[in-house]
C-alpha cells in the first residue's frame, strides 16, 4: 500500500526550513536546495509541494504570519474578562515581536517586508497580514476609547482607524530598531507602553 504522505504538514516543515535559512543568512541566501538540506527532504519533494521559489517564500510568509496572529487571538482569548485597553496592549506587544524568544521570528519578518518592496506577490501576503492586524487594532481602540469616555470628562473622540495604523507602523519600527541595536527590548517596550498610555489621556474638549 503506498505511504500516505501529509503534505499540508510537509508544506510546514519546508516553511519553517525557509524561516530557519532568512534568520540565519537573509532571504538572498535561501536556495531550493539548501531548503530540501534543512528540511530534510529530498528536492523532488519540495518542488512537488512548491512550483517555484516564490511559491515557497510566500507560503512561509503567511505561516509565520499565522504564527503571530495566533498568538494574538490566544492572548485575546486567554483572558476574556480583561478591558479592551489591556487587551490592545498585549497585542501589541506580540506583534512587535520585542521578547527575546521572537528575535529570530524578527528578523525573518523584516527579511521578507523589505523583499515585497521589490516583489508584488509578497507585498500582497504582506498588506493581508496588516490588514487583519490593523482591523483588530482598530476595534480594540474603539471599545477602550468608549470605555474610557463612560469613565471619566469627555475627551477629543479618536479616530480608530488612525490610531491603529500609528500602533501597527510603530510596533514594526521598533521591530527593527531593536534588531539593530538601537534600542533595548526593554526601552522598546516602554516607547510602546506610553504610547498606548498616552491614547487614553486626551485634551479634554473646551466648550466654544
Amino acid at each position: 500500500m503506498p505511504k500516505q504522505v501529509d503534505h499540508e504538514g510537509r508544506r510546514r516543515l519546508i516553511a519553517d526550513a525557509v524561516c530557519h535559512l532568512a534568520d540565519e543568512r537573509g532571504l538572498e541566501g535561501v536556495t531550493l536546495r539548501d531548503v530540501a538540506a534543512r528540511a530534510q527532504v529530498s528536492m523532488g519533494a519540495v518542488q512537488r509541494c512548491f512550483h517555484t521559489k516564490e511559491e515557497m517564500l510566500v507560503f512561509a510568509l503567511g505561516h509565520i504570519g499565522e504564527r503571530i496572529g495566533e498568538r494574538v487571538r490566544a492572548r485575546l482569548v486567554r483572558s476574556p474578562a480583561q478591558s479592551a485597553a489591556s487587551a490592545l496592549g498585549h497585542a501589541a506587544t506580540e506583534v512587535s515581536l520585542l521578547r527575546e524568544e521572537h528575535r529570530a521570528e524578527a528578523r525573518v519578518w523584516l527579511a521578507f517586508v523589505a523583499q515585497a518592496a521589490v516583489s508584488e506577490v509578497l507585498a500582497k501576503t504582506v498588506k493581508a497580514n496588516y490588514a487583519a492586524l490593523q482591523e483588530t487594532f482598530t476595534r480594540l481602540i474603539s471599545e477602550a476609547s468608549e470605555a474610557s469616555e463612560d469613565a471619566g470628562p469627555a475627551s477629543v473622540p479618536l479616530d480608530a482607524q488612525r490610531e491603529a495604523r500609528t500602533l501597527l507602523a510603530l510596533a514594526d519600527g521598533l521591530t527593527a530598531h531593536v534588531l539593530i541595536g538601537h534600542l533595548t527590548s526593554r526601552e522598546a517596550q516602554d516607547v510602546l507602553h506610553a504610547h498606548l498610555s498616552g491614547l487614553w489621556e486626551k485634551p479634554v474638549r473646551v466648550a466654544d
